[in-house]
């Protein structure tokens, strides 16, 4: 009864305000679900759980497996929208017209009509926020030319990310033969979306409009709203796709990203991807590393210095299990001595982190500067100098 009741009201909201009509994903307004337990039974066909500055994998269920993804799809849209953006293509107060073929759209919509402009700000408040599927072609054909065109970017896209199990068919997520992907390359490419902060302006946002008010916007990831440091990402759901979902969320200075897909019902999915964060943020724990101590020049044969300073290319952070953030090693090794000439930032050793006898990471360490070799004419010319300093 209250579910009808709740429907119910939704309607008559969208009579009210001209919402669209969210054949393919529709807001929730319920409260958050409890927080699936994070195992086998976790209720997703794939999932995932990453950090995003790192890209470090915390929990994976059939991570690698093809599926499609719905409109988790808009992820790509919106990173190939803000990379136009950087590169000065596209402007956020630019006026873009809806074509007939974008106007054609079903499932999630805000019913743009043919020739109708709305300003690249208001598509990627549609798209974000609404799942729009006309708003996300719209700016599909802004960005490429045709949505066409535009599936190609996203394919050369993906490939250059390393998605190498993702191949998209349409820039909205609709069922299509072919149009597949993983929760892998999903986070991938939500850690990609995050690195551009303007991104969040929109996917953080619970509530917003168009068109003067005629048009209320509400985020159909719940998330948003229900979930303590959620800023996004996005959600997705078809009959082919089942109900599927990126989320992304910071606590404490970590940041992650939960994927799932294909989970049998919409509530199913929050509950599941709750449950990846809430798993992430109560076990791990970003740590910032300390420089290795006691690094020591490494002595240069034949060169015209005697030895080179070492420089450390060091993560900004690790994460670490939280219970083991206090037995975190690093084991150097690093070269004895090193023949001229010396390029700057060439390998000399390598630090390995650890906890016991579990590799964390690794990072290199390198020459701070160049150092030429040693020639007759320069070894001349050093005698000369210090004669003459006598």
């Amino acid at each position: 009864m209250m579910k009808r009741l709740m429907a119910f009201g939704m309607c008559l909201l969208c009579c009210v305000y001209s919402l669209p009509v969210w054949a393919e994903d529709e807001p929730d307004m319920t409260a958050l679900e409890a927080a699936a337990k994070v195992d086998e039974g976790i209720p997703a066909r794939s999932a995932i759980l990453v950090e995003q500055q790192t890209g470090q994998v915390l929990y994976e269920k059939n991570a690698d497996e093809v599926l499609p993804p719905a409109s988790v799809t808009k992820i790509m849209t919106l990173l190939l929208t803000m990379q136009a953006l950087e590169q000065g293509k596209l402007d956020l107060d630019q006026q873009v017209a809806c074509s007939a073929h974008a106007a054609s759209m079903g499932g999630s919509q805000i019913w743009l009509e043919e020739g109708e402009a709305l300003t690249v700000d208001d598509l990627l408040k549609a798209t974000a926020i609404s799942s729009a599927n006309d708003a996300s072609v719209v700016l599909a054909e802004a960005v490429a030319g045709s949505e066409e065109a535009f599936v190609d970017m996203m394919n050369d896209q993906a490939a250059a990310l390393g998605m190498e199990n993702t191949h998209f068919v349409n820039a909205t997520g609709l069922d299509a033969e072919g149009h597949v992907t993983t929760a892998r390359d999903i986070a991938t490419m939500s850690c990609a979306l995050l690195r551009y902060p303007l991104i969040r302006q929109y996917t953080s946002v619970w509530m917003s409009e168009l068109r003067d008010g005629k048009t209320q916007l509400v985020n159909t990831n719940k998330l948003v709203r229900f979930y303590d440091g959620c800023d996004g990402l996005k959600t997705g759901t078809t009959d082919g796709a089942g109900s599927c979902l990126a989320a992304s969320a910071t606590k404490k200075g970590m940041s992650l990203v939960a994927v799932t897909l294909g989970s049998p019902t919409s509530e199913e999915r929050f509950s599941a991807a709750r449950g990846l964060l809430d798993y992430g943020f109560a076990n791990y724990t970003r740590l910032e590393l300390p420089e290795p101590e006691g690094l020591e020049p490494v002595r240069v044969r034949g060169g015209v210095q005697q030895q080179v300073e070492v420089e450390c290319r060091m993560p900004e952070a690790v994460i670490v299990r939280t219970a083991d953030k206090g037995d975190v090693t690093q084991q150097v090794q690093l070269a004895e001595d090193v023949q001229a000439p010396v390029e700057q930032g060439q390998a000399l050793g390598t630090v390995t982190v650890q906890v016991g006898d579990s590799v964390i990471c690794e990072y290199s360490l390198v020459a701070a500067c160049a150092v030429e070799k040693m020639t007759f004419g320069k070894a001349l010319a050093k005698l000369f100098e210090s004669l003459a300093a006598c």
